[in-house]
């Protein structure tokens, strides 16, 4: 493609982007103005003139003039100099000409609306000379004519700069939202992975077991009835727990926050709620403050997977406050029963001097993570600052 071709598209894209999308209500109401001012100023040049050659070319420009207001919505330029000549030799197409300037600078650069504005100030300099106005003199004429083609030329590059900078903010919030989503998938996908991850290890660690305990039965036919019990039992509640462990797998890959309740679904499979004191024994060994208040019902009905998912949520709590509040006292929360939900709190003061850098470097997807897996384990995740000090809320369904 050669550069006339290049130019030529490049303005027909430009054409297209500045054409407002204009109703037909507001296109009719356009040339219904124009076609108003136009009949008013053929009555008063009908009511001073007197019939003749004259009054008809002004019937035939204020005609001409309206029909061609419609095609100013594209192709405004040439349509206002076709404008502008009509207004050479007719008033009665002035409102049709400044129209026509307007709509010029409002979609065109400044340089063209004012090259425009300064053909139609001597288009009806002209007129004034040719067909002078008996109320007026030629030069407060010329003066009108100046001031009212600035204030069209003005008010519509206004208007133009005005819609640039809409569409440029608007494109700018669409680019930084598409940003923040992918970022977000991004680290909702990295946990997924990694969470993946381990629980493949210990589904690993789970059938060799079972692999290890099928092998004993086999070479060891001649146990005593009650190891071969034991040895069996082993087996199908090692063959149970890999299921369990497969299905989490499968949803994490899956990506499917809809899918199914998301009660086994998130967790790393370690760790349990029973575990939490040994957590928090191990942050007040670090040198954290840490208080627990464990008001769960039951502990052991609770499911292993939200046991995970629970643990989870308090030590990403704990870490952050390491991180960002170090040194300040920590309260952790767990109230719970079977029937009902878990709900984990987790508050920390924060720092007298909040501009200051963390006490170590994270990536900033931390709670994003979290809120993944709590979201896949069925429950939700919330987190504020109020009245000084940061706040941490999360609850997991309990199933009777």
């Amino acid at each position: 493609m050669n550069s006339e071709n290049c130019g030529a598209a490049e303005a027909e894209t430009e054409d297209r982007h500045d054409r407002p999308a204009f109703p037909v209500i507001g296109l009719l109401g356009m040339v219904g103005g124009v076609g108003a001012m136009t009949a008013l100023t053929f009555w008063a040049r009908f009511e001073t003139s007197p019939p003749g050659a004259l009054l008809w070319l002004d019937l035939a420009a204020g005609v001409l003039g309206c029909l061609l207001v419609p095609v100013l919505l594209w192709r405004p330029v040439p349509t206002a100099l076709v404008l502008l000549v009509l207004a050479v030799l007719s008033p009665t197409a002035t409102p049709a000409a400044t129209l026509g300037a307007l709509q010029v600078a409002q979609r065109r650069p400044f340089p063209v609306a004012v090259a425009v504005g300064a053909a139609g100030i001597a288009s009806h300099a002209v007129q004034g000379m040719w067909r002078p106005n008996r109320g007026i003199s030629l030069g407060w004429w010329l003066v009108l004519i100046t001031a009212g083609y600035g204030a069209l030329i003005g008010w519509g590059a206004l208007a133009r700069a005005r819609r640039a900078l809409l569409v440029s903010l608007r494109e700018r919030a669409r680019r930084a939202e598409a940003e923040q989503g992918r970022r977000v998938a991004e680290a909702r996908m990295l946990e997924r992975t990694r969470i993946a991850r381990e629980m493949h290890d210990v589904l690993a660690h789970r059938l060799s077991l079972v692999a290890t305990y099928a092998g004993a039965l086999e070479y060891r036919p001649d146990a005593p009835p009650e190891r071969l019990s034991q040895a069996a039992g082993v087996v199908r509640a090692g063959v149970h727990q890999a299921l369990d462990e497969l299905r989490d797998v499968i949803i994490l890959l899956r990506g499917d926050d809809s899918a199914g309740d998301g009660q086994d679904a998130g967790g790393r499979p370690q760790p349990v709620l029973a575990d939490l004191p040994r957590l928090v024994e191990e942050s007040r060994d670090a040198g954290g403050r840490v208080r627990l208040r464990d008001e769960v019902v039951d502990p052991a009905a609770l499911p292993p997977a939200a046991g995970r998912t629970a643990y989870r949520v308090v030590q990403e709590g704990l870490t952050n406050a390491r991180k960002h509040a170090a040194g300040r006292p920590v309260q952790v929360v767990l109230e719970g029963r079977p029937g009902a939900r878990l709900v984990i709190e987790i508050r920390n003061p924060l720092p007298a001097d909040r501009a200051a850098p963390p006490a170590a470097p994270g990536s900033g997807t931390g709670l994003v993570g979290l809120t993944e897996r709590v979201q896949l384990a069925g429950g939700r995740l919330d987190h504020e600052v109020a009245a000084g000090e940061f706040r941490l809320h999360a609850w997991i369904p309990w199933p009777a």
